[in-house]
């Protein structure tokens, strides 16, 4: 990948001079970036804002804001599990903006909200975007979203400054050269057919398919996602692209310590950037 330029850090968030596509492209400007997912309200909002900013503490480069929806088609059963809780304790859109605007006044970490068309279409997908942009949100993630359905949702993020970020899977085949042509703030390379959740083994030729990426478009980074769970795994994917993004190994912390969780999420988030951070560029 050619070098990326980043922008210089600066305070605040929203009114921050900086739009979300250039502080996306911040996170991988210093060596290869580790993403970790977690999703809002799971256990609760407060805790949620604490792991944000120990997340950013411990190294994240990048942090995914997982909004709660009801039929996460892309999610494994953790996740889904995850998004059933919250969604149990009454977490909102509304409230989730809320907890961006808390965390925006402790930390400058990248954020990207992930979740699924339904949510800022019901939002307005314009009022969806300004509410991203005002509050500190770079990069929306529609895992539901064809590529060729994506302008519904694309064109008001560009017009925010905040980065429609596109997925290429191992079954997108002819369309990869055109996704990553088109792509904004970086691509997600899913590793494994399937949903999310933490595998044994990522089968998938990964290397090739972030090299199809980088042949169409020399200039974006790729993150890979999907089933990366040990520190191991992370540096593989590492090796081969631009960082490893992890969800459901993260989420199953979470689900297993409760408010208590803080600590072993910050922990393991540190271990896993440690390992991706020791793959050479």
């Amino acid at each position: 990948m050619s070098s990326i330029q980043a922008p210089a850090a600066q305070p605040g968030g929203a009114s921050a001079a900086v739009s979300g596509a250039a502080r996306v492209a911040r996170a991988f400007a210093s060596g290869k970036a580790f993403v970790p997912f977690v999703t809002c309200g799971d256990p609760d909002l407060e805790t949620t804002e604490e792991l944000v900013v120990a997340m950013a503490e411990a190294g994240a480069d990048l942090v995914e804001l997982g909004i709660p929806f009801s039929d996460p088609t892309a999610e494994g059963p953790v996740i889904q599990a995850a998004n059933l809780r919250a969604l149990a304790k009454g977490v909102t859109t509304d409230q989730v903006f809320e907890l961006v605007e808390r965390v925006r006044k402790r930390t400058d970490v990248p954020l990207a909200f992930m979740t699924y068309a339904n949510v800022p279409f019901s939002f307005g997908a314009e009022r969806f975007a300004r509410r991203m942009a005002e509050t500190g949100v770079d990069a929306l993630i529609l895992p539901d979203i064809p590529f060729e359905e994506k302008e519904e949702f694309a064109a008001p993020c560009r017009a925010e400054g905040v980065a429609f970020v596109s997925l290429v899977a191992p079954t997108s085949h002819e369309r990869v050269e055109m996704i990553a042509r088109e792509a904004e703030g970086f691509v997600y390379c899913v590793s494994s057919l399937g949903v999310t959740g933490a595998r044994e083994n990522i089968a998938t030729d990964v290397a090739a398919l972030v090299e199809r990426v980088r042949r169409a478009r020399s200039d974006i980074p790729c993150a890979v996602g999907f089933g990366i769970a040990t520190p191991e795994q992370a540096a593989a994917m590492a090796a081969v692209s631009d960082g490893a993004i992890v969800g459901s190994a993260i989420v199953r912390l979470v689900a297993e310590h409760g408010r208590a969780c803080v600590e072993p999420v910050a922990a393991y988030v540190r271990a896993m950037k440690a390992a991706v951070s020791a793959v050479e560029n």
